[in-house]
């Protein structure tokens, strides 16, 4: 295991290279400059049409349940473990780059959610379906459908093996043990020299039965679920990161100085500052990636099932996404985990890290505040299985050339299967795989967000040109 996961470490370190970084970066800058700041100038109306279905729409499901469906698999381990992961890492300063990658990684999502509107297709079932693998194809042309079949595969194997499936349980069943059993007293079973407790083999068949029940439905389902379920849980811990920020008030501009100045090394030694800048910004791009998901080409797959006729309109909506992930949720865990000090103690990894941020923070008993984070990350993860559930199945139907219901019911029960294992996996070998995965959806998806980007600001012009008058 130990020999696995460095090998492992080293592809994730080759794929999350300066390279894709500065590419995921440029693309978000280009398309911010294309799009003349629109997710600063259009945030109150692209909130206003999160929550405000447009009439006489086309597709299977409303705006806001396609946005909820998205929500669902990018609120997630992300924005708990991924951060508090990124910080221990990368210091401070991660989460400095977080904010920038989300700031242009919201262009990106906008030009996501307003090409799979407008290159979106509809199946003999009446399934509306798109993504990157369709706006690579129909908009780049068919000499390009190698790249689009290439996205559908690496989308499979992130759903099946990285962000979909192992992270989230993965989460779940961390948190779980340790809330109910942090010294790991009670043991089922040994699996290569590593101890299983109970609380982790019950979890994880506990998550696995719920996913059973909801996977098997398909779309409507999941989207019925999320609907419910993420902004329920959103808002329920917005409102605790409140309480500790409140708490902590005083606190709060020194762990901003700390944010910035780590950001830029200036804690580092003489001659570190630039290395210690890098890995800050490595580590903090990689995670907001992660979480939010700007780039990688997943949200637009859920977007095309939108009930809308505009482009625009549901690229606004998409963008909205990252802005509740990353702008406000992430940077609420990581003020928290700053404020607490927790990133700073070498025993503590993923969950732990974030838990003690909550036991600090938080004017509750330790337990009580623990339990807390413990439901948060349980329906953060379990939703984000169910959003993945649907995105990779979606990849896969494309790589066929067409439906088939034996194997989409197949390949949920195979995703169950990788659900059901995930809990046994090591935590550093498990976020790094994620992030292999996630590096590789990010290649197509960029390449085809820029040659594409003509289209994505003059038909945005055209847009707010004919409707300025309705708009204002």
């Amino acid at each position: 295991m130990e020999t696995l996961t460095n090998v492992i470490k080293q592809i994730d370190a080759w794929v999350w290279g300066i390279p894709l970084i500065l590419l995921i970066l440029l693309c978000g800058i280009w398309l911010t400059i294309r799009v003349r700041g629109l997710q600063v100038r259009r945030i109150g109306l692209a909130l206003k049409f999160m929550v405000k279905n447009e009439e006489e729409g086309e597709g299977e499901v409303t705006s806001f349940g396609a946005l909820c469906t998205a929500l669902s698999a990018t609120i997630g381990t992300g924005n708990i473990v991924g951060v508090a992961t990124a910080i221990a890492a990368g210091g401070p300063g991660a989460l400095f780059w977080m904010e920038i990658a989300a700031l242009f990684g919201m262009a990106t999502k906008y030009a996501e959610g307003f090409l799979a509107i407008k290159y979106r297709t509809v199946d003999k079932e009446g399934h509306y379906l798109g993504g990157p693998f369709y706006y690579i194809e129909n908009g780049m042309g068919s000499r390009w459908k190698w790249l689009a079949k290439l996205f559908a595969l690496f989308g499979v194997l992130a759903g099946l093996l990285g962000i979909g499936t192992i992270t989230q349980i993965n989460g779940i069943t961390s948190a779980a043990n340790n809330f109910f059993d942090a010294k790991s007293e009670h043991i089922a079973f040994t699996l290569f020299d590593t101890d299983y407790t109970w609380t982790t083999v019950i979890m994880g068949l506990i998550i696995t039965i719920c996913v059973v029940l909801v996977v098997i439905g398909g779309l409507k389902r999941i989207s019925q679920i999320t609907q419910v379920v993420v902004p329920f849980m959103a808002v329920a811990y917005v409102l605790c990161c409140l309480i500790m920020m409140v708490c902590n008030v005083t606190a709060i501009p020194h762990a901003v100085v700390e944010i910035v100045k780590s950001a830029f090394g200036m804690d580092a030694v003489a001659g570190g500052a630039l290395g210690a800048m890098i890995v800050a910004m490595q580590k903090g791009v990689a995670r907001g990636i992660f979480s939010n998901e700007a780039g990688l080409g997943s949200a637009p797959i859920a977007a095309a099932a939108a009930r809308t006729k505009e482009p625009v309109r549901q690229g606004l909506v998409t963008m909205t996404g990252t802005f509740i992930d990353t702008i406000v949720i992430c940077t609420m865990t990581g003020l928290s985990i700053v404020i607490s000090g927790a990133w700073q103690n070498p025993d503590l990894q993923g969950v732990q890290i974030t838990d003690a941020a909550f036991q600090h923070g938080l004017p509750f008993p330790a337990q009580v505040s623990s339990c807390i984070l413990m439901l948060c990350l349980i329906f953060f993860a379990f939703t984000t299985i169910l959003g993945w559930s649907y995105y990779s199945e979606r990849c896969l139907t494309y790589l066929r050339g067409k439906a088939s219901h034996t194997l989409t019911l197949a390949f949920r029960w195979l995703y169950i299967v990788a659900v059901f294992i995930g809990p046994y996996l090591t935590v550093e070998a498990v976020w790094d795989t994620a992030d292999v995965f996630n590096g590789l959806m990010a290649f197509p998806n960029v390449i085809a967000l820029i040659a594409l980007s003509g289209v994505v600001a003059m038909d945005t012009k055209q847009y707010f040109a004919e409707k300025r008058h309705q708009l204002r």
